[in-house]
């Protein structure tokens, strides 16, 4: 055979082998990212750039890891903590802490979702949440009926999706280089841009992503089958997985930072940007309906997208944790209460979206800290543990994720504490 012709079949099976991060990736890239990053941009230009950067560099280190221990011990990081937490209080409460996590999560995709129906249909946001719901709940039946190859197509199509939709503003109205080139070098400008860093960070590192990584590179790649057949070993695999993490976190990365800029040269001052309403009357108003309708797509491609994943990982938590499954169906209506209470209750949907981040910063020091404590173990990894720059640079990580969300809650409520 040819030296060329075994490189691409070689370079073909390479490629075959990506998709568990593209799919976890799209955590970084649901609604809560979109307020975060529109806002930053809108209300500061382009002084948050490094931030975005900052924590797609952390992304790609703690999925990596995330990655590693699914295809290294065949179980997720869930399932790795309900066989060593023995004691079945410890796992109900570690169960609780992440499943109100799963579920905050959950309601900002729905959000989301219900929100970018009703700027590209005006359909109410109540029936808009119902009908990403039942959207989503389809996605996650091809995962259990067809496998994990069928739903990694569906989630990457919606990736596609997303990065047209949050892209196309940035080439019609290209931002400053210089002003971009200047957002690299690490600053702040008063408590109200710390307060938007944090919510950057929280929104980028999303403990479910954590969680549904492991669960994904393991059922896409199970144990009985390595080796086997000219199946791929753990060893390729975990290689993969670097180029498979670096993929998704390049293109989630280009995302976060398209949405950012776009608000920066073009909603810059203008009032009423700090919804996703508001951003997109301007987007409508200062780059035309095309740029606003691409906007909406982006949005709901995300929504859908995110909450399918969400879904698996809340599914995940629950089975790895309390050893139990319930119907997918049932799962789902469970979770999506919350979102739908929510929108009926008339609460600005993009308030919804902040105050979820900060729920979900409670959860970060829960799914980080035993993921690094994990892959540093010998006797979980065997010959794949950590190197020690590895493990010494996961607990930065951790540590100044965990500060900054702690920073994030003390923003958030220190002025009404003081104030009463």
């Amino acid at each position: 055979m040819p030296a060329d012709t075994g490189l691409r079949r070689q370079a073909g099976r390479g490629l075959w082998l990506l998709g568990p991060a593209l799919v976890a990736g799209v955590a970084y890239l649901d609604p809560g990212n979109v307020a975060a990053n529109m806002t930053a941009g809108a209300r500061f230009g382009y002084l948050l750039v490094w931030v975005v950067v900052l924590a797609n560099v952390m992304a790609w280190l703690i999925q990596y890891l995330s990655a590693k221990l699914g295809l290294v011990t065949g179980m997720s990081l869930p399932e790795i903590l309900g066989a060593r937490l023995s004691h079945p209080w410890a796992r109900r409460a570690y169960w609780l802490q992440a499943e109100l996590v799963a579920m905050a999560t959950d309601v900002a995709e729905v959000i989301g979702g219900a929100v970018a129906l009703n700027l590209l249909f005006g359909v109410p946001l109540v029936w808009g949440g119902v009908l990403t719901g039942v959207v989503s709940m389809g996605l996650l039946v091809v995962q259990t009926r067809h496998g994990a190859r069928s739903f990694e197509t569906l989630i990457v199509a919606l990736m596609v999706l997303i990065t047209a939709g949050f892209t196309a503003g940035v080439i019609v109205a290209p931002p400053s280089v210089g002003g971009v080139a200047r957002g690299l070098v690490p600053r702040f400008e008063g408590t109200d841009s710390v307060l938007l860093a944090a919510s950057i960070l929280g929104a980028t590192v999303m403990p479910h992503a954590i969680y549904s990584h492991g669960a994904l590179a393991r059922d896409r790649f199970p144990h009985t089958a390595r080796g086997l057949d000219g199946g791929p070993s753990t060893l390729t695999l975990v290689r993969v997985a670097r180029w498979d993490v670096s993929v998704a976190m390049l293109v989630a990365g280009t995302v976060n930072l398209a949405m950012l800029v776009l608000a920066a040269a073009n909603l810059t001052g203008v009032a009423g940007t700090d919804s996703l309403h508001g951003a997109h009357a301007a987007l409508r108003e200062g780059l035309g309906p095309m740029v606003a309708a691409l906007f909406a797509v982006g949005l709901l491609a995300s929504g859908l997208a995110s909450t399918s994943v969400g879904a698996y990982a809340g599914a995940e938590i629950m089975s790895g944790l309390l050893r139990l499954r319930l119907p997918i169906v049932m799962r789902r209506l469970i979770t999506l209460a919350p979102a739908l209470v929510v929108l009926a209750a008339g609460i600005d949907p993009t308030t919804a979206l902040v105050l979820s981040q900060v729920v979900l910063s409670f959860g970060i020091p829960f799914a980080l800290v035993p993921l690094i404590i994990l892959t540093a173990r010998r006797g979980v990894m065997g010959k794949y543990i950590n190197r020690l720059a590895t493990t010494w640079l996961g607990g930065i990580s951790a540590g100044l994720l965990v500060a900054l969300n702690v920073a994030l809650l003390w923003l958030t409520f220190a002025p009404d504490m003081t104030s009463t």
